[in-house]
Protein backbone atom coordinates (compact mmCIF):
# COMPACT_ATOMS: atom_id res chain seq x y z
CA UNK A 1 0.00 0.00 0.00
CA UNK A 2 1.50 3.26 -0.86
CA UNK A 3 -0.05 6.12 1.77
CA UNK A 4 -0.38 10.05 1.09
CA UNK A 5 0.66 13.08 3.74
CA UNK A 6 -1.74 13.87 6.11
CA UNK A 7 -3.87 17.10 5.49
CA UNK A 8 -5.61 18.85 7.98
CA UNK A 9 -9.67 18.11 8.22
CA UNK A 10 -12.14 19.19 11.42
CA UNK A 11 -15.45 17.53 9.95
CA UNK A 12 -16.93 15.28 7.72
CA UNK A 13 -14.70 13.89 4.49
CA UNK A 14 -15.67 11.38 1.89
CA UNK A 15 -15.15 10.63 -1.70
CA UNK A 16 -17.40 11.47 -4.91
CA UNK A 17 -19.53 9.05 -6.40
CA UNK A 18 -17.22 8.83 -9.38
CA UNK A 19 -14.36 8.16 -7.89
CA UNK A 20 -12.63 11.08 -8.83
CA UNK A 21 -12.50 13.72 -5.70
CA UNK A 22 -12.29 13.84 -1.86
CA UNK A 23 -14.30 16.71 -0.39
CA UNK A 24 -13.21 17.50 3.05
CA UNK A 25 -14.16 20.37 5.98
CA UNK A 26 -11.97 22.42 7.09
CA UNK A 27 -13.86 25.06 9.57
CA UNK A 28 -15.88 26.48 7.18
CA UNK A 29 -14.08 26.14 3.90
CA UNK A 30 -15.20 22.93 1.64
CA UNK A 31 -11.79 21.92 0.09
CA UNK A 32 -12.05 19.30 -3.26
CA UNK A 33 -8.78 17.40 -3.55
CA UNK A 34 -7.93 14.76 -6.68
CA UNK A 35 -7.94 11.92 -5.43
CA UNK A 36 -5.01 10.76 -7.26
CA UNK A 37 -2.70 13.78 -6.57
CA UNK A 38 -4.60 15.27 -3.60
CA UNK A 39 -4.49 18.93 -4.73
CA UNK A 40 -6.76 21.34 -4.02
CA UNK A 41 -9.31 21.33 -7.18
CA UNK A 42 -11.86 23.86 -5.66
CA UNK A 43 -12.03 25.65 -2.86
CA UNK A 44 -15.81 27.26 -1.35
CA UNK A 45 -16.09 29.26 1.92
CA UNK A 46 -19.22 28.52 3.67
CA UNK A 47 -20.71 31.28 5.88
CA UNK A 48 -20.59 29.00 9.07
CA UNK A 49 -18.49 25.51 10.31
CA UNK A 50 -19.45 22.68 8.13
CA UNK A 51 -21.50 19.33 10.03
CA UNK A 52 -22.20 17.48 7.58
CA UNK A 53 -21.37 17.25 3.80
CA UNK A 54 -22.87 14.71 0.87
CA UNK A 55 -22.00 14.10 -2.75
CA UNK A 56 -24.86 14.48 -5.83
CA UNK A 57 -24.89 10.74 -7.39
CA UNK A 58 -23.79 12.83 -10.21
CA UNK A 59 -20.58 14.10 -8.77
CA UNK A 60 -21.53 17.94 -9.97
CA UNK A 61 -23.14 19.12 -6.68
CA UNK A 62 -21.99 18.77 -2.96
CA UNK A 63 -24.12 20.27 -0.16
CA UNK A 64 -23.11 21.30 3.33
CA UNK A 65 -25.08 21.17 6.09
CA UNK A 66 -24.98 24.27 8.13
CA UNK A 67 -26.75 23.08 11.48
CA UNK A 68 -25.32 25.77 13.85
CA UNK A 69 -27.42 27.64 11.58
CA UNK A 70 -29.04 25.65 10.44
CA UNK A 71 -28.67 25.99 6.73
CA UNK A 72 -27.45 24.66 4.12
CA UNK A 73 -24.93 25.40 1.36
CA UNK A 74 -25.16 23.64 -2.15
CA UNK A 75 -22.02 23.85 -4.80
CA UNK A 76 -21.23 23.11 -8.26
CA UNK A 77 -17.86 22.13 -9.58
CA UNK A 78 -18.43 22.47 -12.99
CA UNK A 79 -20.13 26.13 -12.36
CA UNK A 80 -17.97 27.61 -9.43
CA UNK A 81 -19.81 30.60 -9.22
CA UNK A 82 -23.08 29.49 -9.16
CA UNK A 83 -24.63 29.19 -5.41
CA UNK A 84 -27.50 27.52 -3.58
CA UNK A 85 -28.62 28.74 0.03
CA UNK A 86 -31.18 26.76 2.00
CA UNK A 87 -32.93 28.26 4.88
CA UNK A 88 -35.88 26.71 6.59
CA UNK A 89 -36.36 29.86 9.26
CA UNK A 90 -37.98 28.80 12.55
CA UNK A 91 -38.86 25.72 11.53
CA UNK A 92 -34.36 24.84 11.38
CA UNK A 93 -32.61 21.77 9.33
CA UNK A 94 -32.41 18.69 11.08
CA UNK A 95 -30.98 17.09 8.31
CA UNK A 96 -30.62 17.57 4.35
CA UNK A 97 -30.11 14.55 1.50
CA UNK A 98 -29.64 14.77 -2.21
CA UNK A 99 -32.57 12.73 -4.55
CA UNK A 100 -30.98 10.15 -6.92
CA UNK A 101 -31.54 12.66 -9.85
CA UNK A 102 -28.81 15.16 -8.41
CA UNK A 103 -31.38 18.12 -8.61
CA UNK A 104 -33.43 17.94 -5.60
CA UNK A 105 -32.23 18.71 -2.33
CA UNK A 106 -34.76 16.93 0.65
CA UNK A 107 -34.85 18.60 3.73
CA UNK A 108 -36.22 18.03 7.67
CA UNK A 109 -36.85 20.10 9.73
CA UNK A 110 -36.09 20.32 13.39
CA UNK A 111 -38.82 18.18 15.65
CA UNK A 112 -39.53 16.60 12.45
CA UNK A 113 -42.88 18.82 11.45
CA UNK A 114 -42.48 18.44 8.01
CA UNK A 115 -39.94 17.05 5.30
CA UNK A 116 -39.49 19.78 2.10
CA UNK A 117 -38.13 19.04 -1.57
CA UNK A 118 -36.06 21.61 -2.96
CA UNK A 119 -35.94 21.96 -6.63
CA UNK A 120 -32.39 23.54 -7.99
CA UNK A 121 -34.17 23.34 -11.46
CA UNK A 122 -36.94 26.32 -10.59
CA UNK A 123 -36.38 26.95 -7.44
CA UNK A 124 -40.04 25.19 -6.56
CA UNK A 125 -40.67 23.49 -3.48
CA UNK A 126 -42.64 20.59 -2.14
CA UNK A 127 -43.34 19.87 1.66
CA UNK A 128 -44.44 16.03 3.64
CA UNK A 129 -45.88 16.29 6.82
CA UNK A 130 -45.05 14.72 9.85
CA UNK A 131 -41.72 13.22 8.70
CA UNK A 132 -40.93 10.35 11.29
CA UNK A 133 -37.42 10.83 11.67
CA UNK A 134 -34.54 13.15 10.46
CA UNK A 135 -32.09 11.27 9.20
CA UNK A 136 -33.72 7.70 8.71
CA UNK A 137 -37.01 7.10 7.72
CA UNK A 138 -36.01 7.63 3.83
CA UNK A 139 -35.67 5.18 0.97
CA UNK A 140 -34.95 5.41 -2.83
CA UNK A 141 -35.85 2.66 -5.09
CA UNK A 142 -32.52 2.03 -6.63
CA UNK A 143 -33.55 2.78 -10.05
CA UNK A 144 -34.53 6.47 -8.42
CA UNK A 145 -38.15 6.46 -9.76
CA UNK A 146 -39.45 6.50 -6.31
CA UNK A 147 -39.12 7.20 -2.75
CA UNK A 148 -40.60 5.80 0.31
CA UNK A 149 -40.95 8.36 3.37
CA UNK A 150 -42.19 7.05 6.66
CA UNK A 151 -44.93 9.44 8.24
CA UNK A 152 -46.59 9.69 12.03
CA UNK A 153 -50.00 10.66 12.70
CA UNK A 154 -52.66 10.51 15.24
CA UNK A 155 -49.79 7.77 17.18
CA UNK A 156 -49.93 5.76 14.01
CA UNK A 157 -46.97 5.06 11.16
CA UNK A 158 -47.31 5.44 7.57
CA UNK A 159 -45.26 4.92 4.82
CA UNK A 160 -45.57 7.54 1.39
CA UNK A 161 -45.08 6.30 -2.11
CA UNK A 162 -43.78 9.32 -3.87
CA UNK A 163 -42.80 9.62 -7.41
CA UNK A 164 -39.22 11.49 -7.69
CA UNK A 165 -40.19 12.83 -10.99
CA UNK A 166 -42.99 14.76 -10.54
CA UNK A 167 -43.12 14.14 -6.61
CA UNK A 168 -46.52 13.87 -6.07
CA UNK A 169 -47.67 11.21 -3.45
CA UNK A 170 -48.51 7.41 -5.64
CA UNK A 171 -50.08 5.86 -2.26
CA UNK A 172 -50.25 6.32 1.32
CA UNK A 173 -50.66 2.84 3.82
CA UNK A 174 -50.66 2.17 7.26
CA UNK A 175 -48.08 -0.34 8.81
CA UNK A 176 -47.97 -2.35 11.66
CA UNK A 177 -45.47 -1.00 13.90
CA UNK A 178 -45.89 0.58 17.67
CA UNK A 179 -42.61 3.14 16.80
CA UNK A 180 -41.31 2.57 13.12
CA UNK A 181 -37.15 2.70 13.55
CA UNK A 182 -36.24 2.69 9.66
CA UNK A 183 -36.91 1.54 6.04
CA UNK A 184 -34.89 -0.29 3.13
CA UNK A 185 -36.20 -0.63 -0.37
CA UNK A 186 -35.15 -4.33 -1.59
CA UNK A 187 -31.83 -4.27 -4.23
CA UNK A 188 -34.27 -5.19 -6.95
CA UNK A 189 -37.29 -3.01 -5.78
CA UNK A 190 -39.70 -5.31 -5.22
CA UNK A 191 -40.19 -5.08 -1.69
CA UNK A 192 -39.87 -3.02 1.45
CA UNK A 193 -38.43 -3.59 4.83
CA UNK A 194 -39.61 -1.86 7.84
CA UNK A 195 -38.63 -2.88 11.09
CA UNK A 196 -39.69 -1.79 14.84
CA UNK A 197 -38.48 0.21 18.02
CA UNK A 198 -35.64 -1.73 19.78
CA UNK A 199 -38.47 -2.15 22.25
CA UNK A 200 -40.54 -4.41 20.02
CA UNK A 201 -39.13 -7.14 18.22
CA UNK A 202 -40.84 -6.88 14.62
CA UNK A 203 -39.24 -7.33 10.85
CA UNK A 204 -42.43 -6.25 8.31
CA UNK A 205 -42.37 -6.65 4.69
CA UNK A 206 -44.53 -5.02 2.30
CA UNK A 207 -44.96 -4.86 -1.48
CA UNK A 208 -44.93 -1.01 -3.14
CA UNK A 209 -48.56 -1.22 -3.25
CA UNK A 210 -49.03 -2.22 0.59
CA UNK A 211 -49.90 -5.41 0.89
CA UNK A 212 -48.01 -7.00 4.18
CA UNK A 213 -45.96 -9.97 2.39
CA UNK A 214 -44.25 -10.78 5.68
CA UNK A 215 -44.19 -10.60 9.64
CA UNK A 216 -40.91 -11.85 11.25
CA UNK A 217 -41.12 -12.06 15.18
CA UNK A 218 -37.85 -13.87 16.80
CA UNK A 219 -39.27 -13.64 20.31
CA UNK A 220 -41.49 -11.40 22.25
CA UNK A 221 -39.76 -10.64 25.49
CA UNK A 222 -36.77 -8.52 25.57
CA UNK A 223 -34.75 -5.86 23.53
CA UNK A 224 -35.69 -6.50 19.69
CA UNK A 225 -34.10 -5.79 16.63
CA UNK A 226 -30.84 -3.43 16.34
CA UNK A 227 -29.66 -3.73 12.69
CA UNK A 228 -31.01 -4.82 9.07
CA UNK A 229 -29.50 -5.28 5.67
CA UNK A 230 -29.83 -6.33 2.41
CA UNK A 231 -26.98 -8.53 0.45
CA UNK A 232 -26.40 -6.59 -2.38
CA UNK A 233 -28.12 -9.62 -4.69
CA UNK A 234 -30.95 -8.72 -2.71
CA UNK A 235 -31.53 -12.51 -1.93
CA UNK A 236 -30.61 -12.51 1.71
CA UNK A 237 -31.60 -10.10 4.43
CA UNK A 238 -29.77 -10.25 7.49
CA UNK A 239 -31.31 -8.84 11.36
CA UNK A 240 -29.42 -8.69 13.96
CA UNK A 241 -30.73 -8.44 17.49
CA UNK A 242 -30.24 -7.74 21.42
CA UNK A 243 -30.08 -11.05 21.42
CA UNK A 244 -26.68 -11.14 20.51
CA UNK A 245 -27.78 -13.48 17.50
CA UNK A 246 -27.90 -12.95 13.36
CA UNK A 247 -30.96 -14.37 11.66
CA UNK A 248 -30.83 -14.18 7.74
CA UNK A 249 -34.12 -14.35 6.15
CA UNK A 250 -34.39 -15.56 2.30
CA UNK A 251 -35.98 -13.60 -0.29
CA UNK A 252 -38.44 -16.27 -1.59
CA UNK A 253 -40.40 -16.93 1.31
CA UNK A 254 -38.71 -14.71 3.93
CA UNK A 255 -38.40 -17.18 6.38
CA UNK A 256 -35.29 -17.78 8.79
CA UNK A 257 -32.73 -20.05 6.87
CA UNK A 258 -29.72 -19.55 8.84
CA UNK A 259 -29.05 -18.35 12.36
CA UNK A 260 -25.74 -17.58 13.53
CA UNK A 261 -24.25 -16.31 17.39
CA UNK A 262 -21.83 -15.20 19.19
CA UNK A 263 -20.70 -16.83 21.74
CA UNK A 264 -17.63 -15.84 24.52
CA UNK A 265 -16.20 -19.58 23.72
CA UNK A 266 -15.77 -21.19 20.15
CA UNK A 267 -14.80 -24.77 20.62
CA UNK A 268 -14.75 -27.63 18.22
CA UNK A 269 -16.03 -28.02 15.75
CA UNK A 270 -15.30 -24.99 14.07
CA UNK A 271 -13.47 -24.69 10.49
CA UNK A 272 -12.94 -20.91 11.05
CA UNK A 273 -9.34 -19.87 11.59
CA UNK A 274 -9.09 -17.17 14.90
CA UNK A 275 -6.56 -14.48 14.12
CA UNK A 276 -5.21 -12.36 17.61
CA UNK A 277 -3.82 -9.46 16.60
CA UNK A 278 -0.13 -8.98 19.55
CA UNK A 279 2.76 -6.83 19.92
CA UNK A 280 5.79 -7.81 18.23
CA UNK A 281 8.33 -5.36 19.49
CA UNK A 282 11.52 -4.39 17.35
CA UNK A 283 14.72 -5.38 18.50
CA UNK A 284 17.53 -3.03 17.33
CA UNK A 285 20.93 -5.20 17.68
CA UNK A 286 23.34 -2.02 18.91
CA UNK A 287 25.85 -4.13 20.38
CA UNK A 288 28.69 -2.94 18.00
CA UNK A 289 27.99 0.60 17.27
CA UNK A 290 29.94 3.33 18.78
CA UNK A 291 27.72 5.49 20.69
CA UNK A 292 27.84 7.99 23.53
CA UNK A 293 26.34 6.62 26.62
CA UNK A 294 23.69 9.57 27.06
CA UNK A 295 22.00 8.20 23.79
CA UNK A 296 22.12 5.31 24.93
CA UNK A 297 20.38 6.04 28.41
CA UNK A 298 17.67 7.69 26.61
CA UNK A 299 17.85 5.07 24.24
CA UNK A 300 16.75 2.55 26.96
CA UNK A 301 14.13 4.87 28.93
CA UNK A 302 12.38 5.67 25.34
CA UNK A 303 13.12 2.46 23.62
CA UNK A 304 9.74 0.97 22.90
CA UNK A 305 7.88 4.18 21.59
CA UNK A 306 7.12 4.30 18.13
CA UNK A 307 8.56 0.99 17.61
CA UNK A 308 6.03 -1.40 18.09
CA UNK A 309 4.89 -3.59 15.36
CA UNK A 310 1.59 -5.77 15.10
CA UNK A 311 0.95 -8.99 13.57
CA UNK A 312 -2.09 -11.96 13.43
CA UNK A 313 -1.21 -15.07 15.48
CA UNK A 314 -3.45 -17.96 14.26
CA UNK A 315 -5.13 -19.36 17.57
CA UNK A 316 -6.11 -22.96 18.13
CA UNK A 317 -10.03 -23.55 19.70
CA UNK A 318 -11.48 -23.85 21.79
CA UNK A 319 -10.56 -20.06 22.66
CA UNK A 320 -12.47 -17.93 25.22
CA UNK A 321 -13.04 -14.22 23.46
CA UNK A 322 -13.02 -11.04 25.71
CA UNK A 323 -16.18 -10.52 26.71
CA UNK A 324 -18.05 -7.34 28.57
CA UNK A 325 -21.32 -8.34 30.81
CA UNK A 326 -23.39 -4.63 30.14
CA UNK A 327 -24.87 -3.84 33.55
CA UNK A 328 -28.08 -4.39 34.57
CA UNK A 329 -29.32 -0.63 35.48
CA UNK A 330 -28.01 1.18 32.41
CA UNK A 331 -30.11 1.84 29.57
CA UNK A 332 -28.78 1.31 26.38
CA UNK A 333 -27.23 -1.50 26.84
CA UNK A 334 -24.06 -2.15 24.76
CA UNK A 335 -24.64 -5.34 23.45
CA UNK A 336 -26.36 -7.12 20.53
CA UNK A 337 -25.34 -6.94 16.45
CA UNK A 338 -24.19 -2.88 15.75
CA UNK A 339 -22.21 -3.67 12.82
CA UNK A 340 -23.22 -5.57 10.33
CA UNK A 341 -21.86 -5.28 6.21
CA UNK A 342 -21.94 -7.28 3.60
CA UNK A 343 -19.16 -8.22 0.67
CA UNK A 344 -19.61 -6.98 -2.36
CA UNK A 345 -20.44 -10.14 -3.63
CA UNK A 346 -22.93 -11.64 -1.07
CA UNK A 347 -20.97 -14.14 -0.53
CA UNK A 348 -20.07 -12.95 3.22
CA UNK A 349 -20.99 -11.08 5.72
CA UNK A 350 -19.22 -9.33 8.89
CA UNK A 351 -20.51 -8.91 12.38
CA UNK A 352 -19.84 -7.08 15.31
CA UNK A 353 -21.64 -7.46 18.70
CA UNK A 354 -21.10 -4.92 21.05
CA UNK A 355 -20.77 -7.47 24.10
CA UNK A 356 -17.41 -8.26 22.46
CA UNK A 357 -16.45 -4.94 20.43
CA UNK A 358 -12.61 -5.89 19.82
CA UNK A 359 -14.12 -9.08 18.06
CA UNK A 360 -14.98 -9.24 14.29
CA UNK A 361 -16.88 -12.41 12.74
CA UNK A 362 -17.04 -13.26 9.33
CA UNK A 363 -19.64 -15.17 8.02
CA UNK A 364 -19.44 -17.62 5.52
CA UNK A 365 -23.13 -17.90 3.41
CA UNK A 366 -22.15 -20.04 0.64
CA UNK A 367 -21.55 -22.74 3.58
CA UNK A 368 -23.49 -21.11 5.88
CA UNK A 369 -20.67 -21.60 8.95
CA UNK A 370 -18.07 -19.03 10.28
CA UNK A 371 -15.39 -18.46 8.06
CA UNK A 372 -12.99 -16.73 10.39
CA UNK A 373 -12.76 -14.51 13.35
CA UNK A 374 -10.70 -11.25 14.42
CA UNK A 375 -9.82 -10.49 17.46
CA UNK A 376 -8.01 -6.90 18.34
CA UNK A 377 -6.73 -5.31 21.04
CA UNK A 378 -9.02 -2.60 20.84
CA UNK A 379 -12.58 -2.50 19.88
CA UNK A 380 -13.63 -1.72 16.44
CA UNK A 381 -14.31 1.35 15.34
CA UNK A 382 -15.65 0.67 11.54
CA UNK A 383 -15.07 -2.22 8.97
CA UNK A 384 -16.01 -1.72 5.04
CA UNK A 385 -15.73 -3.90 2.30
CA UNK A 386 -13.33 -3.55 -1.01
CA UNK A 387 -16.35 -2.52 -3.45
CA UNK A 388 -14.21 -4.89 -6.32
CA UNK A 389 -12.30 -7.59 -4.34
CA UNK A 390 -13.67 -10.19 -1.09
CA UNK A 391 -11.75 -8.06 1.41
CA UNK A 392 -11.93 -6.61 4.06
CA UNK A 393 -10.70 -3.28 5.71
CA UNK A 394 -11.09 -2.22 9.37
CA UNK A 395 -9.25 0.02 12.07
CA UNK A 396 -8.89 -0.04 16.03
CA UNK A 397 -8.14 3.71 16.70
CA UNK A 398 -4.81 2.44 16.48
CA UNK A 399 -1.59 3.46 13.71
CA UNK A 400 -2.40 0.08 11.83
CA UNK A 401 -5.30 -1.37 8.91
CA UNK A 402 -5.96 -4.80 9.67
CA UNK A 403 -7.34 -6.64 6.93
CA UNK A 404 -8.91 -10.30 6.12
CA UNK A 405 -9.60 -11.66 2.56
CA UNK A 406 -10.76 -15.71 2.41
CA UNK A 407 -6.83 -16.67 2.19
CA UNK A 408 -5.96 -15.09 5.24
CA UNK A 409 -5.57 -12.03 7.87
CA UNK A 410 -2.87 -9.01 7.78
CA UNK A 411 -1.91 -6.02 9.59
CA UNK A 412 -0.28 -2.86 7.45
CA UNK A 413 1.63 0.09 9.45
CA UNK A 414 0.48 3.40 8.66
CA UNK A 415 3.67 5.23 7.93
CA UNK A 416 2.59 8.39 9.44
CA UNK A 417 3.52 10.16 12.55
CA UNK A 418 0.98 10.03 15.23
CA UNK A 419 -1.82 9.08 12.82
CA UNK A 420 -4.34 6.54 14.47
CA UNK A 421 -7.19 5.71 11.99
CA UNK A 422 -10.13 6.30 13.53
CA UNK A 423 -12.73 5.67 10.94
CA UNK A 424 -12.45 4.75 6.60
CA UNK A 425 -14.07 4.83 3.46
CA UNK A 426 -13.58 3.20 0.32
CA UNK A 427 -13.63 5.04 -2.78
CA UNK A 428 -16.29 3.39 -5.95
CA UNK A 429 -14.05 1.50 -7.98
CA UNK A 430 -11.94 0.20 -4.66
CA UNK A 431 -8.50 1.38 -5.54
CA UNK A 432 -8.09 4.07 -3.06
CA UNK A 433 -8.43 4.21 1.20
CA UNK A 434 -10.01 7.30 2.85
CA UNK A 435 -7.85 7.39 6.44
CA UNK A 436 -9.59 10.07 9.29
CA UNK A 437 -7.56 10.88 12.18
CA UNK A 438 -9.12 13.26 14.72
CA UNK A 439 -7.82 15.90 12.83
CA UNK A 440 -6.29 15.34 9.84
CA UNK A 441 -6.50 12.47 7.23
CA UNK A 442 -4.53 10.66 4.33
CA UNK A 443 -5.14 8.62 1.25
CA UNK A 444 -3.90 4.83 0.58
CA UNK A 445 -3.60 3.53 -2.34
CA UNK A 446 -4.44 -0.73 -2.63
CA UNK A 447 -3.07 -2.64 -4.57
CA UNK A 448 -4.47 -5.85 -6.32
CA UNK A 449 -5.42 -8.41 -4.11
CA UNK A 450 -1.89 -10.71 -4.71
CA UNK A 451 -2.66 -14.82 -4.86
CA UNK A 452 -1.15 -16.17 -1.58
CA UNK A 453 -2.50 -18.36 0.82
CA UNK A 454 -0.68 -17.15 3.72
CA UNK A 455 -2.83 -17.27 6.71
CA UNK A 456 -0.85 -14.67 8.75
CA UNK A 457 1.89 -12.21 7.76
CA UNK A 458 3.56 -8.91 9.63
CA UNK A 459 3.73 -5.64 9.30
Amino acid sequence: MEFTDAHKQTGPCCFSPNARFVAVAVDYRLVIRDVLSLKVVQLFSCLDKISYIEWALDSEYILCGLYKRPMIQAWSLAQPEWTCKIDEGHAGIAYARWSPDSRHILTTSEFQLRLTVWSLLNTACIHVQWPKHASKGVSFTQDGKFAAICTRRDCKDYINLISCHTWEIMGVFAVDTLDLADIQWSPDDSAIVIWDSLLDYKVLIYSPDGRCLSKYQAYESGLGVKSVSWSPCGQFLAVGSYDQMLRILNHLTWKVFAEFMHLSTVRSPCCAAVFKEVDEPVQLDMSELSLRDDFMQHNSENGSEGQIQVRYDVMEVPITLPFQKPPADKPNPKQGISLMTWSSDSQYICTRNDSMPTVMWIWDMSHLELAAILVQKEPIKTAAWDPSYTRLVLCTGSSHLYMWTPTGAYCVSVPLTQFNVIDLKWNSNGSCLLLKDKESFCCAAVSILPESSDYSSDD
